[in-house]
């Protein structure tokens, strides 16, 4: 579990392809690695990864095919820098919001504007997160906590939302160096998403219309004793 907090901007020094599609990636990251053990859980870019290897300065960790497909650790390369948090301690501040470092999407930067000494950014937003996210309400952006500052109409044919960036934010993360086009990782808010799964299965909903007409009594009756 992180806050979103990010606590340094790591530097890819090694991305080792291996013969399954799955890479090991090594980060110079010299806090995350102060009080890290093999098996310890770091976000990196807002991925929770899984210790495997460390030196003085840095750590390696496996990403399987599949992260690498459906989050923008895909496009990292040698060289660049990522969002660093190691996992929240029990009893700690929550500074930004509850973050599971489980990415739901990708979304792009569209644009970026300057207004005085603070940036608003907007990003594209995958069609089927545009319910989750809301006007004021909290997302993780490469792994870091931020508060929604505007967001589409649902009308709009493409779902896009903002986040205004105070200096320490564009200083002290990657989002002050992203480039229009720079693909990021998305995380919603996991109530939202807790609150729309259940909203599905009441009564009426999406899910339970969809079981009422494809499915048979007793196809109704076994799926609803292997959910008890």
């Amino acid at each position: 579990m992180f806050t979103g907090i990010i606590e340094e901007r790591g530097r890819v020094v090694a991305l080792d392809a291996q013969g399954d599609g799955s890479a090991r990636l090594r980060v110079q990251a010299p806090l995350a690695v102060s009080d890290a053990g093999h098996g310890d859980s770091i976000s990196i870019g807002g991925v929770c990864l899984t210790v495997v290897d460390k030196g003085d300065d840095w750590f390696a960790a496996d990403v399987m095919g599949q992260t690498l497909a459906v989050s923008a650790l895909g496009s990292v390369d040698v060289g660049d820098d990522v969002n660093v948090e190691r996992a929240m301690r029990a009893g700690a501040r929550l500074g930004g919001h509850i973050v599971q470092g489980h990415v739901d999407g990708v979304g792009e930067l569209i644009s970026a504007t300057d207004q005085g000494t603070w940036r608003v950014l907007r990003f594209s937003l995958p069609a089927d997160l545009a319910p989750l996210v809301v006007d004021k309400g909290s997302i993780a952006v490469a792994g870091v906590s931020l508060t929604v500052s505007n967001v589409s109409d649902p009308t709009e044919a493409s779902a896009w939302f903002e986040v205004s960036l105070i200096p320490e934010t564009l200083t002290a993360t990657t989002l002050g160096a992203l480039v229009i086009g720079a693909p990021v990782n998305l995380e919603t808010d996991i109530l939202a998403r807790h609150v729309q799964r259940m909203l599905a299965f009441a009564p009426g909903g999406s899910a339970a219309s969809a079981a009422a007409t494809t499915a048979s009594p007793a196809a109704s009756s076994a799926a609803e004793g292997g959910a008890r």
